[in-house]
């Protein structure tokens, strides 16, 4: 039970934060651009913004736990989920870095 909450709520923390990209990349659209030319869509924009950031952080934090040495299990498991720390703590970072450009006024 606790499992499919745990998946849920994730689940729901990485939609949350994609709506919050979408509507950052929709206020920023630049409306004089050509017609002609093909545009990505604010989902797109916000899904690879998502995935480039917790790509970004996860590389950073592999880098340092390797210059540190820092032992850490290569996996861990809840129940039936086994899962990368570093990863899940990339994406867990991805994923409330929009709400911190909300609440502090980033561009």
């Amino acid at each position: 039970m606790y499992t499919w909450a745990m998946l849920v709520l994730i689940l729901l923390m990485v939609l949350g934060s994609i709506w919050l990209r979408v509507y950052h990349f929709r206020a920023s659209l630049d409306s004089t651009a050509p017609k002609f030319e093909p545009k990505p869509s604010p989902v797109s924009t916000a899904i690879q913004d998502l995935v480039a950031t917790a790509g970004g952080v996860y590389l950073s934090l592999v880098m340092i736990v390797s210059f540190l040495k820092i032992d850490l299990p290569e996996r861990i498991t809840l129940s039936i989920l086994a899962f990368d720390p570093l990863a899940m703590t990339a994406v867990g970072v991805a994923v409330i870095q929009p709400v911190f450009i909300k609440i502090f006024g980033g561009k």
